[in-house]
């Protein structure tokens, strides 16, 4: 089975606004740019992001947000950007804020098939307002439930046409997870190479969570002039 799209426009086709797509990445480690940069060109908007952050240097999420295409983010953090600010507060956007770890394993439980789970993070908080909580051996938690996505953007190192992917580094954060966790996800993958070439025991993500794979190099030429 190849999975490998000659482009990253066809592989992108059936993505409609509205759609949920969670998108891998920390900062600047990690993110599916290209597939980003090819989202912007499609002009799809009223989108929910399930995303750690926004992203560094007019990477990552802060694009869409600046091209007004997001309805709704999921998030860790937001850092201190007056545009974003003006977005919420002009009711553009949509924020749910999560702590970083119960953001993980939200992500996680989705992948995992998981229907929720107990945390005493955030009890007593703003984060905890209208959720359940329950007091288990004396602790207080708060209820949470997992995070899924129709759509999954995530940036490998490495990747074959079966969809086995390998990360570099830190490169790796989000992007596994998220893999996981997605009725689609698409892979973009700095370097092709034959399934023979990757070391099983090496492998982050395997195929199986795996549905499209584009090479960061088969972009559109508008996306290349961009990314120049």
């Amino acid at each position: 089975m190849n999975k490998i799209f000659p482009s990253i426009e066809p592989a992108i086709a059936d993505l409609v606004d509205g759609a949920t797509i969670m998108v891998g990445g920390c900062e600047e480690m990690g993110i599916p740019q290209s597939l980003i940069r090819a989202l912007i060109e499609k002009g799809t908007k009223h989108l929910t992001i399930i995303s750690h952050d926004l992203g560094k240097d007019e990477q990552g999420v802060r694009t869409l947000l600046e091209k007004h295409q997001v309805r709704k983010l999921i998030s860790t953090s937001v850092g201190e950007e007056h545009f974003f600010e003006d977005l919420v507060k002009n009711g553009e956007l949509q924020i749910e804020l999560n702590a970083q770890g119960t953001f993980s394993e939200r992500i996680r439980a989705g992948g995992a098939g998981i229907g929720g789970f107990f945390t005493p993070t955030a009890f007593g908080t703003i984060l905890a307002e209208n959720k359940e909580t329950r007091i288990l051996n004396g602790r207080h938690y708060v209820l949470e439930f997992p995070l899924r996505a129709q759509f999954a953007f995530v940036k490998a190192s490495r990747g074959d046409r079966f969809g086995n992917l390998i990360y570099e580094a830190t490169t790796r954060n989000f992007n596994p997870a998220m893999a996981t966790a997605a009725d689609i996800t698409i892979a973009e993958v700095d370097e092709l190479v034959l399934p023979s070439q990757l070391d099983p025991n090496h492998i982050h993500t395997p195929g199986i969570y795996v549905q499209r794979v584009v090479s960061r190099d088969a972009v559109s030429p508008a996306i290349a002039r961009a990314e120049s």
